[in-house]
């Protein structure tokens, strides 16, 4: 949830030295300004309680003898410009709640955006059959500056398959035409034309529903139907190392080998953080305050304290005195050595990928080693945080997961973990010695 505080341009007065009031919204240190109609007097301000105030006409004149009396409000007048000003965050937190409620991840401009039309909405209006590609080429530039370029690409990819599917049934994509049997047809054609499984067509359809909701808030008609249509998701194997391979893997000796040693730290790292590949590439030495990493995650731009561990200390230690904490390099490199360094640690078990297309069922076999990314850190941190006995609350507030839906995709249920917490959900409190009966 963002912050709203108003201030006064007494910067900009007009004429009469009236300033416009400005409302500040912030979301983690992104600004937007939004300006009202209303004006008022330097001298009828508060800037601490950020409200109007009123003076009496006479008091006012004896203090200030150069003001104009006569454009001084009435009592009436600054009860009704804050009752203005509140009823402005209101409506933005009511915008919030909606954004909330709707799953979207929202930012400064789209609440800003909300917040115009609220107050002069445009008349709406079925949008022409070439507005729907135009409109995702405007969402993409829109929200390059606020958005990771991997997240936008499932926005390009989208576009791409919806150009595909207007050539193969000769239909025009269009606002109006995106109903229940749009989502029906569209779902068949991506398994059986594009050739996709159902977890890339359960994201695709997914990203259709936010861009429609999307398209909704800035007021575009869009049928209700699509709304009913239920995407099915598929549980996904999650790869993640164990204690045993995590321990291999940190005390491996590669002193023969620089590059693979420095990807193994961190990688090792991010097993031990939780942080994704753009914060580990991002990290700076100001980000290491004492006995724990204080950053803004660069994917959702929340605030986040991940505590260090023996093993994190001890690979910063090894850094120290280099320009950056840790020795990071391209995310494609790191993913092709990480492969690498763990064949070399003979990660060698056969796993089983299972994906459908449709109802047909495709299975693969992998050595692990071929399956593990980068990425594949921030699953063992989640993993191996559960096992040792953290709770999930304390895991998914270092990872910075807002809900257990996301999270648990993170998460490998191991029998390890199982033993760890049915021993201390049931460890006895008194220790009692049975009698055979």
């Amino acid at each position: 949830m963002g912050t709203v505080r108003f201030i006064l341009r007494e910067d900009k007065p007009d004429k009469n030295g009236l300033c416009p009031i400005e409302l500040v919204y912030q979301i983690a240190g992104q600004r937007k300004y939004f300006r009202p109609k209303e004006k008022i007097n330097p001298a009828n301000w508060n800037p601490v309680n950020q409200i109007a105030i009123f003076i009496d006409r006479k008091a006012a004149k004896r203090a200030t003898p150069a003001l104009d009396p006569d454009f001084l409000p009435m009592s009436k007048e600054i009860d009704d410009l804050n009752s203005t000003l509140t009823e402005l965050r209101k409506k933005i937190t009511n915008i919030e709640d909606l954004f909330k409620l709707k799953s979207i991840l929202y930012n400064t401009d789209m609440v800003i955006s909300a917040l115009k039309e609220s107050i002069s909405p445009t008349t709406k209006r079925s949008a022409p059959s070439n507005e729907l590609f135009d409109f995702i080429d405007k969402y993409i530039d829109d929200h390059r500056a606020t958005r990771e370029p991997g997240s936008l690409s499932v926005y390009s990819a989208l576009k791409t398959h919806l150009e595909k599917f207007q050539l193969e049934k000769r239909v025009k994509v269009t606002f109006e035409g995106i109903n229940y049997n749009f989502f029906q047809q569209f779902q068949n054609f991506l398994i059986d034309k594009r050739k996709l499984n159902n977890t890339t067509v359960a994201k695709q359809l997914s990203t259709v529903k936010t861009f429609l909701n999307y398209a909704r808030l800035q007021g575009i008609k869009v049928p209700d139907g699509y709304r009913d249509f239920k995407i099915k998701r598929e549980t996904l194997e999650v790869i993640a190392l164990t204690e045993h391979e995590f321990q291999t893997l940190y005390h491996l000796n590669l002193s023969g080998n620089k590059k693979l040693d420095q990807v193994r730290d961190v990688f090792c790292f991010s097993c031990t953080s939780g942080l994704r590949y753009s914060d580990l590439s991002g990290l700076k030495w100001e980000n290491i305050k004492a006995d724990e990493i204080k950053i803004n995650v660069k994917k959702t731009k929340q605030p986040l304290t991940i505590p260090l561990t023996p093993y994190s200390r001890a690979i910063l230690k090894k850094y120290a005195g280099r320009q950056y904490p840790l020795p990071v390099i391209s995310n494609q490199k790191m993913n092709d050595y990480v492969k690498e360094l763990c064949k070399l640690a003979e990660f060698n078990e056969q796993i089983e990928i299972v994906r459908y297309r449709g109802t047909k069922r495709e299975s693969h076999t992998y050595p692990k080693y071929e399956l593990i990314s980068v990425h594949t850190g921030r699953k063992t941190f989640a993993t191996l945080s559960l096992e040792k006995g953290m709770s999930v609350e304390l895991v998914m507030s270092t990872t910075g997961h807002l809900d257990y839906k996301s999270f648990k995709r993170y998460v490998k249920v191991t029998e390890e973990r199982k033993k760890v917490v049915m021993g201390k959900a049931w460890k006895m409190t008194k220790v009692s010695k049975l009698k055979v009966v």
